[in-house]
């Protein structure tokens, strides 16, 4: 093992996920995750060399959980090994526009962007608090998810609202997901052979959650998720983009609240709602070839915004050279892929069947036929690995790797 390590956290309200990252090969050592956190059920498990150590955390919350999670990472590692810690943050605001070193007043500069990010923010400090105070003779840096999308003009981050709301309340749209649409445009980027900074790509990074990217030249000009990561694509339990006078139609008829519709929006529609079968894209799929017409409904609606969206980033792009696939279900899902790609075939893109059933493993990422007008590719999203190469960026490395 080496005797340089950076350890990356990631605490969210019902789990928490660790990784120990070789400083110099960016090699995964260790992995954790601690699931179901607050259950009867709650469970942390370490793998180490491929050999998986297992605890039980009954109904241990985010305070117990990362403590048992050091615990267990300790007594199997060298704790003297670990240079440095970054944590993932959800929202920056408009104050991060990069990775910083963590001390006092940017922990009360997480606490007061809060109110942007209410159901994250609060337990990502939860997990940045306990580390710190295990691992005190090393630098802590916070990773934001909104960062990498700093670089959007006014023109994509402003809504048309009162100007006012943007300069007394910050109201704008910040975009989310940057450390994976960074990190598989890199990688994107020298499958093509070319550099960064000359690429005009469009990233997706599809999951549970989803948003777009649009990448020119190595920053972010545009991407589909706004002030919050309810806005943009549909996704497992969010709606994605509806109309804005959707909240006082339904409040009026239904009774509930603003509070409660918004809650609706955010964990009770999506695929889940569309469908209502689950928020799983492989549970839809496996419906939908059984027959069932509304998991063929949800998956239909997903594809057809996803490429929708798609055609729109294209504006600020000018040309695009590749469209990358990422996260769950643009890694995995094969079907979703060859939907959107038949969608998009106005714009020059073709679809090899065989590369795409193969997820392009055998084609180092390609899924576009030979000579297409725009390359397709599947990249496997590493926010683990992008987090630590921030870290040895901003701690030891200056700019050289990011």
């Amino acid at each position: 093992m080496s005797d340089k390590t950076i350890l990356v956290t990631n605490t969210g309200s019902s789990s928490i996920k660790m990784a120990l990252i070789d400083k110099e090969s960016e090699q995964c050592i260790a992995e954790g995750i601690a699931q179901r956190l607050g259950e009867r059920d709650a469970v942390l498990s370490w793998t180490i060399s491929e050999t998986e150590h297992s605890y039980d955390l009954e109904n241990a919350d985010s305070h117990a959980a990362m403590r048992n999670m050091l615990n267990a990472l300790f007594s199997l590692i060298d704790k003297d090994s670990i240079v440095a810690v970054g944590h993932r943050v959800v929202h920056g605001g408009e104050k991060f526009s990069k990775p910083i070193v963590i001390d006092d007043e940017v922990i009360a500069d997480i606490e007061f962007l809060s109110h942007l990010a209410p159901l994250h923010n609060p337990v990502n400090l939860i997990g940045i608090r306990e580390a710190m105070k295990r691992l005190q003779g090393v630098p802590h840096v916070a990773v934001f998810d909104t960062a990498f999308h700093h670089t959007l003009p006014p023109h994509a981050y402003l809504y048309a609202v009162p100007y006012h709301w943007y300069k007394e309340y910050g109201v704008r749209r910040y975009g989310f997901h940057g450390t994976s649409h960074h990190y598989v445009a890199q990688e994107a980027a020298r499958l093509l052979g070319r550099r960064f900074n000359a690429c005009r790509l469009v990233t997706l990074h599809l999951g549970n959650g989803c948003s777009a990217t649009a990448i020119k030249d190595g920053i972010s000009i545009d991407t589909t998720m706004g002030m919050t990561p309810l806005e943009g694509l549909v996704m497992g339990t969010r709606s994605g983009d509806v109309d804005p006078g959707l909240h006082q139609f339904i409040a009026k008829k239904s009774g509930a609240s603003l509070e409660k519709v918004t809650d609706m929006l955010n964990r009770e529609s999506g695929l889940l709602g569309l469908s209502g079968l689950g928020n799983d894209m492989r549970t839809l799929l496996h419906a939908a070839e059984a027959g069932e017409s509304r998991a063929v409904l949800a998956i239909e609606v997903f594809c057809y915004r996803l490429a929708k969206s798609i055609a729109t980033l294209t504006v600020s792009l000018e040309r695009i050279d590749a469209i990358v696939f990422t996260g769950g279900i643009g890694e995995h899902a094969s079907a979703i892929r060859a939907k959107v790609s038949e969608q998009l075939a106005i714009f020059g893109v073709a679809l090899d069947v065989n590369r795409n059933n193969q997820h392009g493993r055998d084609t180092h990422g390609f899924i576009s036929m030979d000579g297409a007008d725009i390359s397709l590719l599947v990249v496997a999203t590493a926010e683990e690995k992008m987090i630590a190469r921030y870290v040895a960026a901003t701690l030891f490395d200056g700019e050289r790797r990011i």
